[in-house]
């Protein structure tokens, strides 16, 4: 069965689960799909405003309105997700974790993120508490989404390192995985935290229910 990190990219007769069409998904819409995926991939891209969208859409002929690519990313961003995930590469063992504090719909919230050595984003997880349950949270999540870790590397705050001892002697994660805190190792996930991360990470945020996630947030 292996690590287990691609099981839900299949069903329970362990073939690969089919996904609506995109046409179909598309179906009725205004405009093509080119437009549509075209748009919805730049923003998720790039780091770009829906105006900065609706000028560039403009050069080309393509009259749009903002709330309309708006519309489009909070609709059609999950099923797009999917997609790419059957197809991405499977995160590293080697995770890079820190925390930030990012104002989401007018809230102050503690951003927890993972990266592994390549810099792929292993998840994400947003608190209203910076403590030892907002980071054994964090880490549940993650490998409840991802494969177990190898080796943890982690900044100096006592919490996180508490979360993992309290982890491993739960036997929710193996003993065997190194934990490590060295500014050097951090420093691929520090500079992450520039401002077009943390504004992807609002965007996603403002998709997904407080329920879903476990997070307080006014997501929609």
């Amino acid at each position: 069965m292996g690590s287990g990190a691609n099981l839900d990219r299949v069903g329970d007769h362990g073939r690969m689960r089919q996904l609506v069409p995109v046409e179909e998904l598309i179906k009725g819409r205004h405009f093509d799909q080119e437009i549509i995926v075209l748009c919805v991939r730049w923003y998720l891209s790039y780091k770009l405003s829906y105006r900065d969208l609706v000028a560039m859409m403009g050069e080309r002929g393509i009259g749009l309105a903002h709330t309309t690519i708006l519309r489009w990313v909070q609709h059609y961003t999950p099923e797009f997700e999917k997609r790419w995930k059957r197809y991405a590469r499977s995160v590293g063992g080697s995770w890079r974790c820190d925390e930030t504090y990012i104002k989401v719909k007018g809230a102050w919230l503690y951003l927890y993120r993972a990266v592994d050595k390549a810099g792929k984003t292993v998840d994400f997880y947003l608190s209203r508490k910076r403590d030892v349950n907002a980071a054994k949270a964090f880490f549940r999540k993650a490998m409840l989404e991802q494969r177990t870790p190898t080796k943890i590397t982690l900044d100096a705050y006592a919490a996180s390192h508490r979360a993992v001892a309290d982890l491993k002697e739960a036997a929710e994660l193996p003993k065997r995985v190194q934990v490590r805190s060295c500014k050097y190792l951090n420093n691929i996930i520090e500079q992450d935290h520039r401002r077009c991360i943390v504004r992807r990470a609002r965007h996603l945020a403002a998709q997904e229910s407080c329920e879903d996630r476990g997070t307080f947030c006014t997501a929609r």
